[in-house]
């Protein structure tokens, strides 16, 4: 028996209109045969998930910089917790699940360390500039399996590629802005309902706000607690994303107007703080003075690790050392490079 095939099947009459069947995928940047067990989009699952880049994630910053407490998000549980909320909406809306948790898991393979600051100091640093969605499939195309990527399916690059909106609007200012696939749309909004509650704990649990501290208004409309504020944002995808008898994922004007919101307001009061830009300012002095040594040393990337590729430019592979970074192999790193390190005896 097929296993691929009977689940491809099942596919066709289980989903709902809109879905990406996975038995008419666009394929992958190389052809390859077909796994007679898992469908496409269950191998690149697997294949993201059993990636080194995905291993990294548990120890990249998503808000707080390398906290003690051991309850606060990092760039790791932040998709698992995107991959959670994506998949209950994907299998409410009969959409591609085992498409949605790819993307899901994948989307942010590319982040640096230190969160959005080290992106900003890399998009200072690099001459074309910087962005963790476009590092995210070159991690899945070129940087994973020493060279040869993951081969991924276009839906699920395409998906990587859409997911984020950076401070422009949730919804996309233009169809162009969206993801292809309507699960590439969902976990689009599923990232946004995952951080927005997770930051927002976090920043609670830290003593930098209090839940007091939240506009009436958006306390109002969503609730006090994570759990309130998601189930208000989830059941409204829902409800929208059926009005019109069939699947087209989208938030209601009224919730996305709130989360939008509640977005700004967390640049303002936690993203922006300034105890955390304080932390964030020495964390970006590390990365650039790191690019400038490995930029100066070349002959040192591969020591530590790096990868300067003939068909790429210097600063380029320096980049995607740097990128690839941990938070605390960064600091070790920049320790060991620039500080006078203990005697040891012979």
């Amino acid at each position: 028996m097929n296993f691929r095939v009977v689940s491809e099947d099942n596919e066709k009459l289980i989903l709902g209109h809109g879905a990406a069947l996975s038995s008419a995928t666009r394929g992958r940047r190389r052809s390859e045969p077909s796994c007679p067990i898992r469908t496409a989009f269950q191998v690149d699952r697997d294949r993201i998930l059993h990636s080194k880049a995905f291993r990294r994630l548990k120890h990249k910053t998503q808000v707080f910089l390398a906290p003690e407490g051991d309850h606060y998000r990092t760039r790791l549980t932040h998709t698992l917790e995107v991959s959670q909320i994506a998949r209950t909406l994907a299998r409410a809306l009969r959409l591609n699940e085992d498409l949605t948790e790819a993307i899901a898991l994948g989307h942010d393979l590319g982040h640096t360390p230190f969160g959005h600051a080290g992106e900003k100091v890399l998009d200072e640093l690099l001459p074309d500039g910087f962005h963790h969605v476009r590092q995210s499939l070159r991690v899945v195309d070129l940087l994973e399996k020493e060279g040869r990527g993951l081969n991924l399916t276009w839906e699920v690059r395409d998906g990587i590629l859409g997911h984020s909106k950076g401070r422009g609007p949730l919804a996309g200012a233009a169809a162009d802005d969206l993801p292809a696939t309507q699960e590439g749309r969902l976990v689009r909004f599923a990232d946004v309902i995952a951080y927005v509650n997770h930051d927002l704990d976090d920043a609670i649990r830290s003593g930098l706000i209090e839940v007091a501290d939240v506009p009436e208004n958006l306390r109002d409309q969503f609730g006090e607690s994570s759990s309130q504020r998601i189930d208000v944002m989830v059941n409204d995808i829902l409800a929208a994303s059926e009005a019109e008898g069939q699947t087209d994922v989208r938030l209601s004007p009224e919730v996305l107007t709130g989360m939008t919101g509640l977005r700004e307001w967390l640049y303002r009061h936690v993203y922006r703080a300034a105890s955390v830009e304080k932390e964030f300012a020495k964390a970006s002095r590390v990365l650039g003075e790191l690019f400038r040594f490995f930029a100066s040393h070349p002959e040192e990337l591969v020591c530590y690790g790096g990868d300067p590729k003939t068909e790429e430019r210097l600063e380029v592979a320096v980049v995607d050392f740097l990128a690839g970074m941990t938070d605390r192999f960064a600091l070790n790193l920049y320790q060991r490079l620039f500080l006078p390190q203990p005697w040891k005896a012979l």
